[in-house]
């Protein structure tokens, strides 16, 4: 039986928000420079503890790279609300460019050191803490039709963990064949893709945004919003607790791939790709579905299959179970966090979306650097295995709390989406 002629057809229905010209110039660029976003992200770990042989120092260059976000993107979602978006991303991308090509040229140089890379970090994160609420709040101007928002956000996962499959693959065979300064260099030369695709978008001119009000004000009024508003409240506290107590494991790799599995870099690269591939599945998911109702329940269910996986990973000894559970520890997070950001998007009020998502990023890659540097000393203390089972076992007691919440958030969305056109209320 063929296909209606009006019928998209699965890949159609996936891949939806590409027919929007802007969205699909950067849906290419970006592509292109996460891939080597995750090269140098496996080559600075391997580096670092090449170095130092410290698990310790692992967690504080993790600490390094995300606490600016903790602390710079509350006033930088205020900023988001009233600068350009599209000139900014542009100036963030050319800023991730210098500071990969710095790195490489100390590496390549073998002039590097521990403080060099524990400094470009702090950096590279100071512009990370601009650049995540301003691409979050800038995805909805990419897109010709608003009912795909929450396509885009899936397709953007995708493309980050599509790019999280390959890169670290292609750095564990470069550490292993050139080294690890040819990976930063890769990485810097691929901001070119981003910038290019950014430069050559057509956007309607967005009108200046005059505020009476100053930052500090602003801020505070986002804050009172996502605090009152209960389901982003929620929303907001879960994805903190699984990105405090389970995203560090990341920081762990190195040493779970070297003293636990007794392999290499590339063996590091296996796992860090296994874990990309399950999260590009969980993307393609999330893209395929046509409405976001029913993310409520989606939420704590994923959260909590993370939290399973990292226990299990925990206390295997084995690479292909190894393989195999990371493969589930990213179907989990991956849906977890497309699925928080989804409905946060969808919720919000035009006005707060910048201030909102820099709440997210908070929430979510500010909260993990907190996490890697208590992860770092508690693995020195008990070791690796006890580490990650007990961040699972928080994730896990999280999920079960927001779904003790479900009932009264359904209360509250269910109306707001009956409004937008989103779903009808039962």
């Amino acid at each position: 039986m063929g296909m209606a002629p009006n019928d998209p057809g699965p890949f159609g229905v996936i891949f939806r928000t590409l027919k929007s010209r802007n969205y699909r110039l950067f849906f290419g660029g970006q592509g292109i420079s996460l891939i080597g976003t995750w090269m140098q992200q496996v080559a600075l770990s391997w580096l670092v503890y090449r170095l130092t042989d410290s698990v310790f120092l692992l967690g504080v260059v993790g600490f390094a790279g995300q606490f600016p976000t903790f602390v710079i993107s509350p006033f930088a979602g205020v900023l988001s609300d009233r600068w350009n978006r599209h000139r900014t991303l542009i100036l963030t991308q050319a800023l991730s460019m210098a500071q990969a090509l710095t790195l490489a040229v100390l590496v390549l140089t073998g002039a590097v050191a521990v403080w060099h890379i524990i400094l470009l970090s702090l950096f590279l994160g100071c512009v990370n803490a601009l650049d995540i609420p301003t691409r979050q709040s800038f995805v909805i101007h990419m897109i010709d039709d608003k009912r795909d928002l929450g396509n885009a956000i899936a397709l953007n996962s995708a493309m980050f963990n599509g790019a999280r499959f390959l890169g670290p693959s292609v750095a564990g065979i470069l550490i292993a064949l050139v080294g690890e300064g040819v990976c930063f260099l890769l990485n810097g030369l691929s901001y070119i893709a981003v910038i290019a695709a950014l430069l050559a978008m057509r956007l309607s001119p967005a009108a200046p945004v005059k505020k009476s009000t100053n930052i500090l004000q602003e801020l505070a009024e986002g804050f009172r919003y996502a605090y009152e508003f209960k389901p982003i409240r929620f929303i907001l506290l879960l994805l903190a607790l699984t990105s405090f107590m389970g995203v560090p494991y990341a920081v762990l790799m190195p040493a779970f791939a070297r003293d636990i599995l007794h392999g290499g870099p590339h063996t590091l690269g296996f796992l860090m790709s296994a874990a990309g591939v399950g999260a590009f599945a969980g993307a393609l998911y999330l893209a395929s579905r046509t409405s976001v109702f029913g993310l409520g329940r989606i939420i704590p269910l994923s959260a909590g299959i993370f939290g399973v996986g990292l226990i299990a990973f925990a206390f295997s000894r084995t690479l292909w179970i190894s393989l195999f559970l990371m493969l589930i520890v990213g179907i989990g997070i991956m849906i977890h966090v497309a699925s928080c950001n989804t409905m946060l998007q969808t919720l919000v009020e035009d006005s707060k979306r910048g201030r909102v998502m820099s709440f997210f990023a908070v929430a979510f890659m500010g909260m993990a650097p907190l996490g890697s540097l208590m992860a770092g000393a508690v693995a020195e203390a008990i070791g690796i295995t006890a580490t990650m089972a007990i961040g699972g076992v928080f994730c896990i007691a999280g999920a079960v709390f927001f779904a003790g919440k479900l009932p009264l958030l359904r209360s509250i969305v269910r109306p707001i989406y009956a409004e937008k056109g989103i779903a009808k209320p039962s």
